[in-house]
């Protein structure tokens, strides 16, 4: 089976150091796209079901399932499992004193993100989110909150639910890998990076800088998401609540440009009420000036 580790780069030389290799630029991914997609179908491999596996059914009642919760302490596997029942398991030790759905929810996730699935599994994901969606909506971690917007991307039953979900996935997949590397700075996520003069250092492929004290990328994007998930059924609940949730969120990558934005408008304002210098006015009894 091939491999489905990211591939190695390419070995750095002194002709690659001084811009004068004769292959060109080093590639982050050798062989894309080819290479990438089938690292990615190699991923998507349907997960397995044994007969012992369960799996909810298409008629699922899903009333006793929000109202039960799941156990704090879960007695271990036995013997040799599938990989759906091993994730299950997980699922229900991560999701532990949260209503049955969710894990009912998370199995139904991890199923759809295959190319393969029970061909009965999109319609009862969609149902769990018409049904029981705002009971179910505060129980859940951001991270099923999240994975739960971005399966409409793929199996929401309208044009306008998958645009919603795709938009979420671009989103938070960014975020995530930007959040990630920004932790290997030492700075808190909390914590905006200072203020320094970046005129002369360059963006990748030639993009401008963004405007801290002018500019609007970070509203133009969030407003056009928001924006529409206002509008669409089903989905478009759950995906303002997980912008809201960000909006709250103290730690990450718009909190802190607002930060800097108002640092900046602060600098600016502390410029212009500047006291002027006061006049040179005369002392009482000085004659008058010629």
């Amino acid at each position: 089976m091939a491999s489905t580790e990211p591939p190695e780069p390419a070995p750095l030389d002194d002709s690659v150091e001084d811009g004068s290799a004769e292959d060109g630029p080093v590639e982050t991914y050798p062989g894309a796209p080819d290479s990438l997609i089938g690292i990615w179908k190699q991923r998507r491999r349907r997960l397995k079901l044994a007969a012992r596996d369960w799996f909810p059914p298409a008629d699922l009642d899903l009333a006793p399932l929000l109202a039960a919760r799941i156990p704090e302490a879960i007695p271990p596997l036995e013997g040799p499992q599938t990989l759906h029942a091993k994730k299950l398991h997980q699922m229900r030790l991560d999701l532990g004193g949260r209503p049955e759905l969710a894990a009912v929810n998370a199995i139904l996730i991890a199923h759809l993100r295959k190319a393969r699935f029970p061909a009965h599994s999109p319609a009862l994901f969609r149902r769990i989110w018409a049904e029981a969606g705002p009971q179910l909506m505060p129980e859940l971690p951001g991270r099923w909150l999240i994975s739960s917007v971005i399966t409409f991307g793929d199996h929401g039953e309208t044009e306008a639910q998958r645009r919603v979900g795709l938009s979420i996935n671009l989103l938070f997949s960014l975020m995530k890998l930007y959040e990630f590397e920004r932790l290997h700075s030492g700075t808190d996520p909390a914590t905006p990076f200072p203020l320094r003069r970046i005129r002369h250092r360059h963006l990748p492929l030639d993009m401008p800088h963004f405007n801290l004290g002018d500019g609007g990328l970070d509203i133009n994007l969030l407003a056009q998401i928001w924006g529409e998930a206002e509008r669409v059924p089903i989905v478009g609940p759950l995906a303002c609540h997980l912008l809201q949730r960000l909006n709250a969120d103290s730690g990450n990558l718009f909190r802190r440009i607002g930060m800097m934005r108002a640092g900046k408008h602060l600098a600016r304002m502390d410029r212009g009420l500047s006291p002027m210098p006061e006049p040179d006015l005369p002392e009482p009894g000085d004659a008058p000036p010629p």
